[in-house]
């Protein structure tokens, strides 16, 4: 197989997560983390396997009356470098995520960066690790391990996933926390 055909073998995942995310089809999702692990800022742990990553996403996402997310979940640059000789690969991406609710327009509501980590199986790829970093709009990156937060890393996953952006997207606030 030639490397062209892995990178877009890869990409094609990347853009499959996306599409399963805006169906809401979290099981989607957790299926291609069946053999990986997801990390994000809040988490004290990566989600790890099916069950854990299906939980992560139906905990932290709003499913509307028509089933969906109602977003568009882009996925932008992705970067691929392959090991063809380990059989590994590794992505960096960014996303932007646009959503559109009956009272507001389609607009931006979170944006980010993908890291990403790839094995090869069975004739194909599949993902091994991803952490997901959110941009914030005065440039800052959330990436810190959730134990630097005592409060935070206490709480359950429901209530870190209830929060908003303070002082025009500088920072985090978890009501709950």
């Amino acid at each position: 197989q030639r490397m062209s055909d892995d990178a877009d073998a890869i990409r094609n995942l990347l853009y499959r997560y996306a599409e399963c995310i805006d169906a809401a089809d979290f099981d989607g999702v957790a299926a291609l983390f069946e053999h990986g692990a997801v990390a994000a800022p809040g988490m004290k742990e990566p989600a790890r396997g099916v069950a854990a990553v299906a939980h992560l996403y139906r905990s932290s996402s709003r499913v509307h009356e028509d089933g969906t997310l109602r977003t568009h979940h882009l996925v932008l640059n992705p970067i691929v470098e392959i090991d063809a000789a380990a059989g590994t690969a590794t992505s960096r991406s960014r996303y932007v995520v646009l959503q559109a609710t009956p009272k507001l327009p389609l607009q931006p509501i979170i944006a980010g960066r993908y890291g990403d980590r790839f094995e090869r199986a069975g004739g194909g790829w599949r993902f091994t690790f991803r952490e997901i970093q959110i941009d914030l709009v005065d440039g800052r990156r959330l990436a810190v391990p959730v134990s630097w937060y005592p409060r935070l890393s206490n709480a359950t996953p429901k209530q870190r996933a209830k929060f908003r952006l303070t002082g025009g997207g500088a920072g985090i606030h978890w009501p709950a926390v």
